[in-house]
C-alpha cells in the first residue's frame, strides 16, 4: 500500500490504488526518461561558440514509430482496465444490504432494512457487501468515505448509488466533498464497520446510541406498503401480476419496461420515481396515460418507502 494513500478499509480500495499505483509509476518513469535525453542532447547540442551551425537532423523512423505506438498502448491498456474497475464499482452485487441516506445541510441521515434511523453515524457489517441509495433534500452534497476509496454526488430530486465491502473493523471518516454552504466543514459523520456479531447485536438493540435519529416505527417498505394502501395505488397497481389499469408491482423493479415512444428503460429508483411525480413523462406500452401526478402529495420518505416496497415484490 502506498504510505501517502489513507488506510485500505474496503474491496474496492486495493482496485484503486493498484490502478493508481501503476500509472503513477509509469508517468514517474517516462517524466524521469525524457528529462534524462532532453539535458543530454541539449549539453550535447548546444552551442559552443558563435560559429557553430545547429546541425541538420532528419529523424528516425524506428525511433518515432516506437515512441509513438509504445505510448499508444499503454493509454489503452490503462483505459481497458480503468474500464473494468469502473464497471465493478458501479454495479453492486445483488445480495448488497440497502441502506438509505438522506444529506441536508449540514447532516447525513441513515435508514436501514428495518426503519432505524441514525444520524452522522452509519453502521454497517464487515466483509458484507453495502448499498447506499442517496438523496439531497436541498442542495448538491457528496458522499466521500477516502478509506475505502468511494464518492459519489448526492443530488436532490433524484437518487444516485455507490456500493464498497468493508473489509477492516473500525471507524472510518466520511466527509461531504461537495462545497454546500456555510456549514460545509462541518458535514461529517463517521462509518462504524462491526463484526458480524457486533453488528447483529447493534441491529438487534433497534438503537445506536445518542447518534439514533428516532425509534423503528415503520421500516421503508412497510412505509411504502401503507402509501399503496392508502393512496389508491391498489386501484390500477396489482401486486400478485394480474392485469389492471396500470402495469403490475411484482416483479417490476429491475427489469426493462417498453414505452410508447419505443424507448426501453430499466426500473430502477430513478425511474419509479420519475413515474409517480411525473407519470405522463413515460407512458408503458400498453396502458393510457391516465395516472395523476403526485408531486406534493408524497414526501421523498414516502416515495422511497414505494420502490422499497416494489422491490419485494419478486
Amino acid at each position: 500500500m502506498l504510505s501517502w494513500l489513507p488506510e485500505e478499509a474496503s474491496n474496492l480500495a486495493g482496485k484503486v490504488d493498484n490502478v493508481l499505483l501503476v500509472v503513477t509509476v509509469v508517468s514517474v518513469f517516462f517524466f524521469l526518461l525524457i528529462s534524462v535525453f532532453l539535458v543530454y542532447y541539449a549539453l550535447k547540442y548546444r552551442r559552443r561558440s558563435d560559429d557553430d551551425h545547429t546541425p541538420y537532423i532528419t529523424g528516425n523512423i524506428v525511433i518515432e514509430v516506437i515512441w509513438t505506438v509504445v505510448p499508444s498502448i499503454l493509454l489503452m491498456i490503462f483505459f481497458a482496465w480503468g474500464y473494468i474497475e469502473f464497471v465493478h464499482m458501479k454495479n453492486p452485487p445483488k445480495d448488497a444490504t440497502e441502506v438509505n441516506v438522506t444529506a441536508r445541510q449540514w447532516m447525513w441521515e441513515f435508514e436501514y432494512y428495518d426503519g432505524k434511523k441514525t444520524i452522522n453515524e452509519l453502521y454497517v457489517q464487515k466483509d458484507r457487501p453495502v448499498r447506499m441509495i442517496m438523496q439531497s433534500e436541498d442542495v448538491i452534497h457528496s458522499f466521500f468515505v477516502p478509506a475505502f476509496r468511494v464518492k459519489q454526488d448526492v443530488l436532490p430530486g433524484r437518487y444516485t448509488q455507490l456500493w464498497f465491502t468493508p473489509t477492516k473493523a473500525g471507524d472510518f471518516d466520511l466527509f461531504c466533498a461537495e462545497y454546500c454552504g456555510t456549514g460545509h466543514s462541518q458535514m461529517r459523520a463517521v462509518v462504524h464497520v462491526l463484526s458480524p456479531e457486533a453488528f447483529s447485536r447493534w441491529m438487534n438493540k433497534g438503537k445506536g446510541g445518542a447518534e439514533v435519529a428516532e425509534a423503528a416505527e415503520l421500516s421503508p417498505r412497510e412505509r411504502g406498503k401503507k402509501v399503496y394502501q392508502e393512496k389508491g395505488c391498489s386501484a390500477c397497481h396489482s401486486i400478485d401480476g394480474s392485469p389492471v389499469v396500470g402495469p403490475t408491482f411484482k416483479g417490476l423493479y429491475g427489469h426493462k419496461v417498453e414505452l410508447e415512444s419505443g424507448e426501453t428503460v430499466t426500473a430502477d429508483e430513478n425511474y419509479i420515481r420519475h413515474s409517480v411525480l411525473e407519470p405522463q413523462a413515460q407512458i408503458v406500452k400498453g396502458y393510457q396515460p391516465v395516472m395523476p401526478s403526485f408531486k406534493g402529495k408524497l414526501s421523498d420518505k414516502e416515495i422511497t418507502g414505494v420502490i422499497e416496497y416494489i422491490k419485494s415484490l419478486k
